[in-house]
Formats: C-alpha cells, structure tokens, sequence
C-alpha cells in the first residue's frame, strides 16, 4: 500500500541527547556525528528514505494523522554508532499504556498501537540505509591508505 501524503519535515538532531540512553538500542560507540548526519538529512536523504518508505508501508493517512498529530517524527534520532560503524536510530513509539494515558482520540485498538510504532521503526532502518548506501562514506574517512602496514 502506498501512503500519499507529503514528505514531512525532517528531525532535527540534538548534541546533547546520549544515544546510550534511549531503552530500544545498543549503542557502545560515543562519537555521534549527527551535524552531518543532519547535512545528509536535508541534501535529501530525509525526503528519499521518506518517499522510499511511503511506497510500502502498511500505513494509511488515517494513522499517519495519528502521526502527525502527536508530531513523532520530531522524536526520530539518528546517530553514527562508532562502536559498530554504522548508523543508529531511535524511533518514537506509543507507550504501552496509551488507553489510560487518553494519548488520541482517534487510536481505538492495539492493531493500530502496533501498526503505528513498527511503521516508524521501518521508517527510522529505511532512513539508516539509505544514509548508508547514498549519503555516507566515513569509512573511507577513518582508514587513510598511509596509516596501512606494508605487507
């Protein structure tokens, strides 16, 4: 199914956020990079990883609504995990106790609790590939062919 809706406003990365904190990932490394993480964002990565994510998702605009309203792609972040090199993400969820919390009228059941939170989980490992394979090249940076013993 293909979500028409328009390309939201990428996240903004914050400096300040230890990606070690967040309870969904397993971050070792401590060299985050999210500046450039953000330059690759907005040359394009974010409305790529975006359009390529919409075009197979199992949401709908009803729960996209959901989305938005609540603004989750605010809460996305996306850092470099030096540790593992690689590109590492948070995605937003809804908590488990969204029916007490009254968190939106509009979400009635566990299905769309669900749906919305693996949505954005597809969503946050799209973004990470195509940083990866379009937009990245930091191994390159971090190996210089002169730093290589001779064999």
């Amino acid at each position: 199914m293909t979500l028409d809706v328009a390309v939201p406003d990428r996240p903004t990365l914050s400096a300040e956020v230890d990606a070690a904190a967040y309870d969904d990932v397993d971050v070792q490394g401590d060299e985050y990079r999210r500046g450039e993480l953000a330059e690759a964002l907005e040359e394009g990565a974010w409305a790529e990883a975006f359009t390529e994510w919409a075009t197979d998702t199992g949401l709908d605009e009803g729960t996209w609504a959901i989305v938005t309203d609540l603004d989750l792609v605010a809460e996305f972040d996306f850092f470099w995990d030096s540790f593992a090199g690689r590109v590492g993400y948070h995605a937003p969820g809804l908590p488990e106790n969204w029916r007490e919390r009254e968190i939106h009228p509009d979400i009635q059941s566990w299905e769309t609790v669900s749906a919305i939170n693996a949505g954005l989980t597809e969503l946050g490992q799209v973004v990470c590939d195509v940083l990866a394979e379009d937009y990245l090249d930091w191994e390159a940076d971090e190996v210089d062919a002169g730093d290589l013993p001779e064999f």
